[in-house]
């Protein structure tokens, strides 16, 4: 089949898109508001896009609370989230009033940071504290704002649970990270395998 994305004719039932780029990892975002109040949230646009240095970027559809928080602070964490934790993530995604704590509502314990004032997720087996690099609304070809807002963050701290390191790697079996597909599945790491490149 093909279809045209600015005419959506695919002729399904569902949207393909996000089933087709899959498994997309979920960036947990924790921050706080101006009042100091907690907000945490799950994004399935997420991903590492630097390691020199270490940068993520997360996108929001539409102007959320945690966007609003990390353009007002500039900060936010990045918690990671393993099969354990996806009722709790799950809970987070709730649409609850502003200024009421997702932490509270998925009964989920808050740990300090060391670098950013956000708290992270004690529980998630790692946390990257981020410092806002830029965020902006994305536009699109005829140059319309989209309402996907896309925020870039630098990692100035990395939490890692010494449980999840085998022999000095961190090891994803241990941890069986959760990942978003399209409609409203998930999937977990369970197994991984090794290739090298080619030599040139």
């Amino acid at each position: 089949m093909f279809y045209e994305t600015s005419k959506n004719d695919h002729g399904l039932p569902f949207n393909p898109f996000k089933a087709i780029v899959a498994p997309r990892p979920i960036g947990w975002i924790s921050t706080l508001d101006l009042q100091g109040r907690a907000n945490l949230a799950p994004y399935s646009f997420f991903n590492a896009v630097g390691d020199t240095p270490p940068i993520v970027v997360f996108s929001s559809t539409g102007y959320k609370d945690t966007v609003s928080n990390v353009e007002e602070t500039g900060e936010f964490v990045c918690n990671m989230v393993s099969y354990d934790l996806k009722d709790a993530m799950n809970a987070s995604s709730a649409p609850l009033p502003h200024g009421m704590s997702e932490f509270e509502a998925a009964r989920l314990e808050m740990a300090e940071c060391r670098f950013v004032k956000a708290p992270r997720v004690a529980a998630a087996y790692s946390a990257l504290e981020c410092k806002l690099l830029k965020a902006e609304n994305i536009r699109d070809l005829d140059g319309k704002e989209t309402g996907s807002h896309v925020v870039f963050g630098q990692v100035v701290a990395i939490h890692i649970k010494d449980e999840v390191l085998t022999d000095g790697r961190f090891d994803v079996t241990k941890v069986r990270p959760l990942s978003r597909l399209g409609y409203k599945d998930y999937a977990v790491v369970n197994e991984v395998f090794e290739m090298g490149r080619p030599g040139g």
